[in-house]
């Protein structure tokens, strides 16, 4: 048994101990994804490393790791065929972790393939346990687990993998089992006090290493990452934001043709970004959709427009359909229900605006990795929905377009690097974000008027302090929820019975998992006295210090 030990396969992917938050939490923009193969986005010329998910909690953090090294990655699940992934050009496989021993029956393995193809093979842990007992050597469960801090002692230095790094260096482990015997051709390279064999390799490329080099605790990880793609794989940096954008013009040019597209704005930076590249790959082709919803903050709708019209010579559209969607929300408590219902009635928007326009055969959306994660299940998957996103899972089975998601890959600063290199102005490529169903999933229950507006307006005392502290370049997100709850105060001399407002602030790289933010109590002070005197019917303000896992950064 290996990290993640005893854990079933719902919590192998959606949650996490402290040590994956921390870590994700004190990364300098970490990201991954998982489980999805490109199906064409990316080039045939380009190069990519192919990462072979166990069921790890960290598979997204090596894939960061890669990905920060200016090398392009996807993660893979264990059984993917080759047939699937050989267009990516992989020029190397990693082999994550996972909570499963080797040597119980039912235990993932490795494809053939991957042995086979005569690539480079780094594996990570269980991933390094894999090729061990794949390959003719054999793991056993170790007397002594390792958990945490470890020092690892080189006896036979590889002089790619570890490169320009000392003969001893500070690693981090999670792992009951160990490797007992090498397979024919390795050879043991290193070694902590609890594990005599906690590197090993071969002279065809393969590398096996027992610690994580992903997570922030091994001090020189992504030395060792870097070093396993450029040197043993022999990997060119190419994937740049500037080489990202190319590609994409490309790609959209061939998949759109003459055929008109239109683009789904809400006045983020994914939206932008995507209407960006398709409208530098079709030009006028191209009809930007701004949907005002009536979920949005307060005058939001007014800046989106002033924005777009300042920043994008694009062709725009500006559809007010507030009353529409407050009428399909009627009734709605189920957080999910409401998700499909804002979709569905998106999609109904643009069916129509589209009509308008004639024949319309493209809709852009600036869908995300994270979104794709979040809202996949299938067979080939470990995870479990946590929720559907309206980029992903609400779209009905009658739209009538074909989708162009030039940012399906990417994650939320991958994102903001190409819409810098796009030229987009720093307002908008740094704007904290904002879900798709807008305030509807800030409000627990039915969606009313009389509670958007209640929400609007502490949720702009919310924005206003942090803006005026300095903090909201600092935060990954900051919001106030209308709870659903009521309690008991006093105003002047009279008893109330009024609304609970919480306040939510979070820091994270790209909302797969987050930490609360320490907001100053002053600062929280301000925003509680604000709200409680300048909002009718709120007599109550609360702090969320939830992080994600174990909860989302949404409430609903």
């Amino acid at each position: 048994m290996n990290e993640d030990q005893g854990l079933d396969n719902t919590r192998r992917i959606t949650s996490s101990d402290d040590l994956e938050v921390s870590a994700y939490l004190e990364m300098s923009q970490e990201k991954a994804g998982y489980g999805l193969v490109s199906e064409g986005e990316i080039s045939p010329q380009r190069e990519s490393i192919l990462i072979v998910d166990f069921g790890s909690q960290y598979s997204r953090l090596i894939a960061r790791r890669v990905r920060e090294s200016s090398v392009y990655c996807e993660i893979i699940a264990h059984n993917t065929e080759w047939g699937a992934v050989e267009d990516l050009n992989p020029k190397g496989i990693i082999l994550s972790g996972g909570p499963a021993s080797v040597y119980d029956e039912t235990s993932p393995l490795a494809p053939l393939w991957v042995f086979e193809s005569g690539l480079p093979i780094l594996g990570i842990c269980y991933g390094m346990q894999v090729l061990v007992h794949q390959l003719g050597g054999k793991v056993a469960a170790s007397t002594k687990k390792e958990y945490g801090h470890a020092v690892l002692h080189q006896n036979k230095p590889n002089e790619s993998l570890f490169t320009g790094l000392p003969q001893s260096l500070s690693v981090w482990m999670s792992h009951a089992d160990q490797v007992t015997e090498l397979p024919p051709g390795f050879v043991s390279m290193a070694h902590t006090d609890n594990s005599p064999i906690a590197v090993v390799g071969n002279d065809k490329g393969i590398l096996g290493i027992q610690f994580h080099p992903e997570v922030v605790h091994t001090p020189q990880g992504s030395n060792i990452i870097e070093n396993f793609l450029t040197k043993t794989c022999n990997m060119g940096q190419t994937w740049t934001p500037g080489n990202f954008v190319s590609d994409s013009i490309n790609r959209i040019r061939e998949q759109v043709g003459k055929g008109k597209v239109i683009c789904a704005l809400s006045g983020g930076v994914d939206s932008a970004v995507a209407a960006t590249l398709v409208h530098r790959a079709v030009g006028d082709q191209l009809t930007c959709i701004f949907v005002n919803n009536g979920l949005m903050r307060r005058d939001e709708p007014d800046r989106v427009r002033e924005t777009f019209e300042k920043y994008m010579d694009i062709n725009f559209i500006y559809s007010e359909s507030t009353e529409r969607f407050l009428t399909g929300l009627a009734g709605v408590i189920d957080p999910e229900r409401k998700r499909k219902t804002i979709g569905e009635e998106f999609i109904n928007v643009f069916d129509e605006e589209a009509s308008k326009l004639g024949t319309v055969d493209f809709l852009t959306q600036g869908t995300l990795y994270p979104d794709v994660i979040e809202s996949k299940t299938s067979d080939n998957s470990v995870s479990a929905t946590i929720k559907t996103h309206h980029n992903v899972g609400g779209l009905p089975e009658h739209m009538k377009m074909e989708l162009v998601e030039p940012l399906r890959y990417l994650f939320k600063d991958e994102v903001r690097q190409v819409g810098l290199e796009l030229g987009l102005p720093e307002e908008m490529v740094f704007r904290q974000p904002f879900p798709g169903p807008g305030l509807a999933i800030r409000i627990m229950g039915e969606v009313t008027s009389e509670k958007l507006e209640i929400l609007r307006a502490a949720d702009w005392i919310v924005m206003d302090e942090i803006k005026a502290n300095g903090l909201y370049n600092e935060l990954w997100q900051t919001f106030a929820v209308l709870t659903g709850s009521r309690s008991v105060g006093v105003t002047g001399d009279f008893r109330t019975y009024g609304h609970v407002i919480a306040i939510r602030a979070v820091k994270s790289d790209d909302a797969m998992t987050a930490d609360w933010a320490r907001l100053p109590y002053d600062v929280l002070a301000n925003i509680s006295s604000r709200i409680s005197n300048e909002v009718p019917d709120v007599n109550r303000v609360v702090f969320d210090i939830t992080s994600k896992p174990p909860g989302t950064i949404e409430w609903e």
